[in-house]
């Protein structure tokens, strides 16, 4: 059975997850010879399909959370379903494009790519990304770089290695791979702050493992730094990988 580990959180995820840059997309659609048909593999709560959806005729987002896919805004080119990343309903040859925003990690990896490469066009393109630890400035970033790693390190799942070392771990089966990378920035209060640890997978397990949520505590220790009602910039690393 395939993972399903954002359901809890599925309504934080929505709200707290940051956006992904105009200039990740840019580089992808350069990369397109068409723009009828994607898929949005584990759209969660329908984020990228949203913006593809602004190109492309049709876009088939699919999630194995119905939790995340209820949070998903409704648009007449965007088909939702459930439906796992490894074996889906879709036709041989359908898409120009299919992505997967920060999600490749949890997929089993030689399915995954076998049923990407039956339902892709001939001369389609496949997108994966991820980012990385943010920061914010070396006073705040001290605080957090020691919840990310000693805090909530032994509350990752297994597959978080495969974001660590930026999906350069993982096979690409394809004739060309291109990698890019761009830098996502947010502006963001503390409390915003708050609700994105929140969504993390860790967290949530940490919660369910020992009842404690770790975050309220580094909060604390942030709100001297930060101010409750202060916008500062958040910044994340993207790590992009194209197929073709």
């Amino acid at each position: 059975m395939p993972k399903d580990i954002f359901s809890t959180q599925a309504s934080l995820y929505a709200q707290y997850r940051p956006t992904y840059p105009a200039e990740l997309y840019d580089f992808i659609y350069s990369r397109l010879a068409g723009f009828d048909a994607a898929w949005d593999c584990a759209t969660g709560n329908g984020q990228v399909a949203v913006e593809l959806a602004k190109r492309f005729d049709k876009i088939y987002a699919t999630d194995i959370s119905d939790k995340q896919l209820s949070n998903a805004p409704a648009l007449p080119n965007i088909l939702y379903s459930n439906q796992q990343a490894e074996h889906t309903t879709f036709a041989d040859n359908t898409f120009d494009l299919i992505t997967v925003g920060q999600a490749l990690h949890w997929f089993k990896h030689d399915a995954f790519f076998a049923e990407v490469k039956r339902v892709l066009k001939p001369g389609g393109v496949f997108a994966a990304w991820m980012y990385d630890v943010l920061t914010v400035n070396p006073a705040i970033d001290e605080h957090f770089t020691h919840f990310y790693h000693h805090t909530t390190n032994l509350y990752w799942e297994p597959e978080r290695k495969f974001v660590d070392a930026h999906y350069t771990t993982i096979h690409f089966p394809f004739d060309s791979v291109e990698r890019a990378e761009f830098t996502m920035s947010v502006q963001w209060t503390l409390s915003h702050f708050e609700g994105y640890l929140n969504t993390w997978s860790a967290t949530q397990k940490m919660i369910a493992q020992t009842g404690q949520n770790p975050v309220p505590a580094l909060v604390a220790q942030l709100q001297p730094l930060w101010g409750l009602d202060e916008v500062k910039e958040v910044t994340f690393p993207v790590y992009l990988v194209v197929g073709f």
